[in-house]
């Protein structure tokens, strides 16, 4: 018996309003939420299609209401459909290419289930993995020093930044940020030490501050939001991973880069600070 990821009830007959964050004035119609974003919406007869948008409302027919959900569920898990048979397509194409790359990254770089890892860990992030020729190149330059998913993880991230930041913010030169308060972000790198590299894993926060931090980041975030500004929370390159796991729990479309991951080009502006006392 398959698992249900995700479902929803369509109207084909009608159109949905979506409001998206601020309109005039409400709707007759069947109320719900937009599947993909779960913003507050109206299933509408196709005739009030005009006064609802007069209203602000977004509207959208039931087959982009359906195209957009599936769209969103695969790439949310599209690290979960990348196997080895499509990492070596990849490959082919890279050696199609760069033959000299690709003879070097596999294997006799890194074997094919490691770089399968890395691909995954950047797809469960929503960072595309199409340039493999760049991602190829970041892993051979840095796999001498250290083999762990999540330390070539932080090289390819800092190899894509551009196009890391650009899908966050297009063209914008500005980027809004959230920061931690500096004590917190000391308190997690030095647990990150006394861990060992590449051991976020045994970095925990006290359940507790856990708690405050989560909800001083949904609170930060509903706020851009509300401006129409995506949620991007800044931290020290070697806490990002972990703090990108712990992020998403509370905030599904958080995006969280590190120090180093920001191009010359963006003008870095903090909108808020966050932490336990936050």
């Amino acid at each position: 018996m398959g698992v249900i990821l995700a479902e929803a009830e369509i109207y084909p007959d009608r159109e949905l309003a979506i409001n998206p964050g601020q309109v005039f004035g409400n709707l007759n119609g069947i109320q719900a939420r937009d599947p993909a974003f779960g913003l507050e919406a109206v299933w509408i007869e196709i005739s009030n299609r005009a006064q609802a948008q007069s209203l602000g409302y977004t509207v959208v027919d039931a087959s982009t209401v359906v195209a957009t959900h599936l769209n969103q569920i695969l790439q949310k898990h599209s690290h979960e459909l990348l196997g080895h048979e499509e990492v070596q397509q990849l490959l082919q194409v890279l050696a199609k290419a760069s033959p000299k790359l690709a003879e070097e990254l596999v294997p006799g770089v890194l074997s094919l289930s490691a770089l399968l890892k890395v691909l995954q860990a950047l797809l469960a992030e929503q960072v595309p993995v199409r340039d493999i020729r760049t991602i190829a190149e970041a892993i051979a330059n840095n796999a001498s020093r250290s083999q762990d998913t999540a330390a070539l993880v932080q090289h390819v991230r800092a190899a894509l930044s551009r196009a890391i930041v650009q899908s966050i913010v297009g063209t914008e030169s500005e980027l809004p940020v959230i920061t931690l308060e500096p004590k917190l972000e000391q308190i997690l790198l030095n647990s990150l030490q006394k861990a060992g590299q590449g051991q976020e894993e045994g970095v925990l926060l006290e359940p507790g501050m856990a708690e405050r931090l989560q909800r001083s980041l949904i609170e930060a975030s509903q706020r851009q939001e509300m401006l129409g500004q995506p949620a991007i929370l800044l931290v020290a390159g070697p806490v990002r991973a972990m703090l990108s796991r712990f992020g998403r729990l509370a905030v599904p479309n958080l995006h969280v880069l590190a120090y180093q991951e920001i191009p010359d080009n963006k003008q870095v502006t903090i909108v808020a600070t966050v932490g336990p006392n936050g």
